[in-house]
């Protein structure tokens, strides 16, 4: 089968693609004919090694897929030839990843694929909603009626975020540029504070004059310093990005006000968390509530192009590898 995989650790240029032998899937596994796969920022952590986890050479890159059963084990009941089917969590922890013609799937890391939805907007989301949901609900512990800060809203899984919030009935405040500020509020944003304003904080606070019940910072800054100060009693701040990032953390605002941070990767999450938030997804992608902003589609030729453009910081929206189809 054709697949995009690397020998070792490195550069985007230690990608290959090529013919490599098909998975063969084990009785709790289910075997996919994979039709697209979507590029990941973690993704580029795991082929760079910057990201270490168990795997085994050559290894297939990608975590997410939108493709069709071939096959099902006995032991992965619900599950057969012709279901359109996804995932979001392959290339990792030992299991190889997705960007292949044909992927191996443990079936409680599978779902199926909403009625109308396509394939290249299902995978574009897969893995930034599902990071969001866990953020917000999981990790976060959102409610109906709480204050939620949203630091780079613009982006794929801020994006997600301000949606999900705000069908939670939460109220967002979307910290972002000023360019971006209609497509905040498109998304359900109540209140936009240009991220660049010197007065982004006391902003912040006259939007939330009671405090902020949690702070979601998905563009790595990580201001802790700022993020507890602006908290409500008993707030919560998740930091979700910024592998590299170290920055000052003011313990007495910690205690002396019950608030709390909370570190969050999608990778760690549990396959009944993982399964929880699948399912809410699928209902906002089903309604049309979430969408991708943009998507740029590039043949799986063009893997290491991809992960070299993420690298570089210049996309803007979910770059998507066509498989098949």
């Amino acid at each position: 089968m054709l697949a995009a995989y690397i020998e070792e650790l490195g550069s985007p240029d230690v990608i290959r693609v090529g013919e490599l032998p098909p998975p063969q899937p084990g009785p709790s596994d289910v075997l996919v004919d994979v039709e697209v796969t979507a590029v990941n920022q973690v993704d580029t952590f795991v082929r760079s090694g910057a990201w270490r986890t168990p795997l085994s050479f050559p290894f297939v890159i990608g975590r997410d897929l939108v493709g069709a059963v071939v096959s099902a084990g006995p032991g992965a009941p619900g599950f057969r030839p012709g279901d359109r089917v996804w995932c979001s969590s392959l290339g990792h922890a030992g299991r190889q990843g997705a960007a292949a013609e044909q992927a191996v799937v443990p079936y409680d890391r599978l779902y199926r694929l909403p009625d109308g939805v396509g394939a290249v907007d299902a995978v574009a989301l897969a893995h930034p909603a599902s990071t969001a949901c866990l953020a917000l609900f999981t990790h976060g512990r959102l409610r109906a009626g709480e204050t939620v800060v949203i630091l780079g809203p613009a982006g794929n899984v801020g994006a997600a975020a301000v949606v999900t919030a705000a069908q939670a009935g939460a109220r967002v405040v979307a910290v972002a540029s000023a360019r971006d500020a209609d497509h905040c509020r498109s998304l359900g944003a109540r209140r936009v504070v240009d991220y660049r304003d010197p007065e982004a904080a006391r902003r912040i606070r006259e939007a939330a004059p009671d405090g902020v019940d949690l702070y979601l910072d998905t563009s790595g800054r990580n201001d802790l310093e700022t993020a507890l100060g602006l908290l409500a009693p008993r707030g919560r701040v998740v930091v979700m990005a910024g592998l590299r990032t170290r920055p000052v953390l003011p313990a007495g605002e910690l205690y002396t006000h019950d608030r709390s941070v909370h570190g969050f990767a999608i990778s760690g999450a549990r396959t009944d968390e993982l399964a929880g938030a699948a399912a809410h997804v699928a209902r906002l992608t089903a309604d049309g509530l979430l969408r991708p902003r943009a998507v740029d589609v590039l043949p799986l030729g063009e893997a290491a192009e991809a992960h070299a453009r993420l690298e570089s910081g210049g996309v803007r929206g979910k770059l998507v590898l066509r498989v098949s189809g």
